[in-house]
């Protein structure tokens, strides 16, 4: 029950993140570098502050899967914060949480957990939300949406990676694996920016510094402690089934916050996606 609960709770703070990441004038891979930096140096603070320390032994054993999950997660970041850029929240959100059918889907394969009938079922309509969602994209005349839907579905394909593979990791715990896991990242980031972007922060301003540093210490740090926490003691699919929650929280913060507004379309597309996975995990095959 524990581990449920943390895994909700991550949840609820990463639907939150896209009314950040909107509106901080920052390249998406910088947004994912600071993020990692943020999050690795708060919970580095927590890490000597409890007086934990790191059994490089057990990180040894698992090196191949910590580095996969790392790449898995900052690309995860680069292209949810450019989704997020280039589209609204709400598509952004619906088209990365086809995460969870990726996740559902390849579970047989890679975690050889059962795929029942109603599961696939489940996973066609989803793909059927999916396509109107992406048609609604294309009739939007106004931003580069169709565009986003896209980086919202390789960070998927991304976020599905990162949740399969943090599977394979044995005897770390949540706070240990959070820290190595931000850390590499990070290290991943910082060439990778250094060729792309640059580092000019003349332009940077104090709104975005604040928005920066609640995100890096709300999303990163704290967010993806109880999201590693609490996926150790839950299966594949019921991780995909409670991560719904973060879409939904993305769609009421788009809807009652930020103002933006959905076409029936897509709000059916929506519930297509979201309610057949739900109902697919949450009623006995």
């Amino acid at each position: 029950m524990r581990e449920k609960l943390y895994f909700v709770l991550s949840m609820i703070i990463f639907g939150a993140v896209g009314v950040f990441a909107k509106y901080i004038d920052m390249s998406s891979s910088k947004i994912a570098l600071f993020l990692s930096l943020i999050g690795t140096l708060f919970l580095l603070i927590v890490f000597v502050w409890t007086r934990q320390k790191v059994l490089w032994c057990r990180v040894k054993k698992n090196v191949t899967a910590l580095f996969i999950a790392s790449v898995a997660l900052s690309g995860n970041w680069i292209f949810l914060f450019q989704a997020y850029k280039e589209t609204t929240i709400a598509n952004a959100a619906l088209s990365y949480y086809f995460a969870p059918v990726l996740v559902i889907t390849f579970s047989p394969f890679v975690l050889k957990e059962k795929l029942s009938l109603k599961k696939a079922v489940c996973i066609g309509i989803a793909l059927l939300g999916l396509f109107l969602i992406l048609q609604n994209g294309r009739m939007e005349t106004t931003g580069h949406h169709l565009l986003g839907i896209g980086y919202g579905l390789v960070a998927a394909g991304f976020y599905a990676i990162l949740t399969l593979v943090n599977k394979f990791i044995r005897d770390l715990d949540g706070l240990e694996n959070t820290l190595l896991q931000l850390a590499l990242s990070a290290a991943i980031l910082y060439p990778f920016v250094l060729f792309t972007d640059g580092f000019n922060f003349s332009s940077i301003t104090n709104n975005t510094v604040i928005l920066m540093l609640i995100l890096g210490i709300l999303h990163s740090g704290v967010g993806f402690y109880l999201f590693f926490a609490g996926m150790k003691g839950l299966k594949g699919q019921s991780i995909a089934v409670l991560s719904y929650i973060d879409p939904l929280t993305s769609l009421l913060i788009s809807a009652l916050i930020v103002g933006e507004r959905m076409t029936l379309q897509q709000l059916t597309g929506a519930v297509l996606l979201l309610g057949s996975i739900w109902i697919g995990e949450t009623h006995k095959n």
